[in-house]
């Protein structure tokens, strides 16, 4: 059984919000958390969410807030009593198998925030706020925690964790579902259990957001499930909307957002600055659900197609493996949302199989998707055609 691993945050004192970032920002490997707690520093963890003007969340927010919209957080699990979370999670299973309970929720309450995050005190304006802050966040647990002791060992039902958490959250009704973690290597080593829970949950409705990877530009692995084809794999940007030295460069890559020197809750009532493309791809599931909010019929596809179309800073050819599409942006995918959103606009109805997935498959990895991958040949055509049709620099 392949393992998930959760990308390490890297951890730096709260009062650091908003200086240079540290050299070993950069490395996004894991490091001593030094955290700050209360509402003394949730003003600084509000100041420092540089992310919010760089999604141009504060216009996205006149159109939708995420009302009515179920995101499930496949992660380490979700600590609901933190004050940014208040009356947000609503608790899924534990598909680990951990009987013990070690370290628990720390990189799953962190992914939740950046996505439904509410922050709190006066007019809530202390805390992290996410990308959706309206949104309700479904805590399915399916991996562990970096430092865990039980991490690594094998666990009576902790097998196919991810694969029945993706079912889990479709049949709850999930709109969106957040996946920052994965593992992998440069060949295909996907789960055929996982690749058909994919698919069994866009067939259901559900928008897939998963992170790209941390191996950088050296290592570049495949990392799983950003992957599998129909889940927006998300690459990480820094405050210049740089690519990240540490995100992978693969041709799934979707999207990039908003991955350094991001504050996310942690623990109880505490904060902490990290790096990574969890981050990204957490908030781009936010983005999805504010579409999902406001054009709650449309398809994964067509939400897809809103994102990566309403990007700036396009590469040139359209599409790159390093920028995916281009930065996602909050308020320009709501826009092209709303263009898509047309009955009678004859734009393409695929079926649920589509994306930018590994087109080398091994005999047993091909079997439930044979079908899928002529289609998915015709899509990738066509979202080419029009990417170039649409090319720009948008702002």
């Amino acid at each position: 059984m392949r393992r998930l691993i959760v990308p390490p945050l890297v951890a730096v004192e709260i009062a650091l919000i908003g200086a240079p970032a540290a050299p070993a920002l950069a490395t996004a490997q894991a490091g001593a958390a030094a955290r700050a707690s209360g509402d003394d520093v949730g003003e600084v963890a509000r100041a420092g969410q540089w992310q919010l003007g760089a999604l141009r969340l504060p216009e996205a927010w006149r159109s939708s807030r995420g009302d009515g919209v179920l995101v499930a957080v496949l992660d380490t699990g979700v600590n609901g009593r933190h004050p940014d979370l208040h009356d947000t999670v609503v608790e899924g299973p534990d598909l680990t198998g951990a009987v013990a309970k070690g370290l628990w929720g720390q990189h799953g309450t962190a992914m939740a925030s950046l996505i439904a995050g509410r922050g709190h005190g006066e007019r809530r304006r202390a805390g992290v706020i996410g990308v959706a802050p309206e949104a309700k966040v479904l805590s399915v647990r399916v991996t562990l925690d970096n430092g865990d002791p039980l991490r690594g060992k094998r666990r009576p039902g902790g097998d196919d964790a991810l694969a029945k958490g993706i079912r889990y959250a479709a049949d709850a009704g999930a709109d969106v579902i957040s996946m920052s973690l994965g593992g992998g290597s440069g060949s295909w080593e996907g789960s055929a259990s996982e690749e058909e829970a994919v698919q069994y949950a866009i067939g259901k409705g559900a928008v897939l957001v998963a992170s790209s990877g941390n191996d950088g530009d050296s290592a570049n692995r495949k990392n799983f499930p950003a992957a599998y084809p129909g889940v927006i794999a998300v690459g990480a940007v820094d405050r210049r909307l740089k690519v990240a030295g540490f995100s992978n460069r693969q041709d799934y890559v979707s999207v990039v957002a908003p991955g350094t020197e991001i504050v996310t809750a942690d623990g109880v009532d505490s904060y902490v600055v990290g790096d990574g493309t969890s981050s990204a791809a957490a908030m781009v599931a936010g983005i999805a659900a504010l579409i999902k909010s406001a054009h709650p019929g449309m398809s994964p596809y067509h939400v897809r197609l809103a994102i990566e179309q309403g990007t700036k800073r396009r590469p040139e050819d359209g599409y790159s493996p390093a920028y995916g599409h281009g930065v996602a942006n909050a308020m320009l995918a709501l826009q092209e949302a709303g263009r898509l959103d047309v009955p009678a606009s004859g734009l393409p109805r695929p079926g649920p199989y589509f994306g930018g997935g590994p087109a080398g498959l091994t005999p047993a990895s091909r079997t439930p998707v044979v079908t899928g991958m002529l289609l998915l040949a015709v899509i990738m055509s066509l979202r080419v055609i029009v990417g170039r049709r649409r090319e720009r620099d948008s702002t």
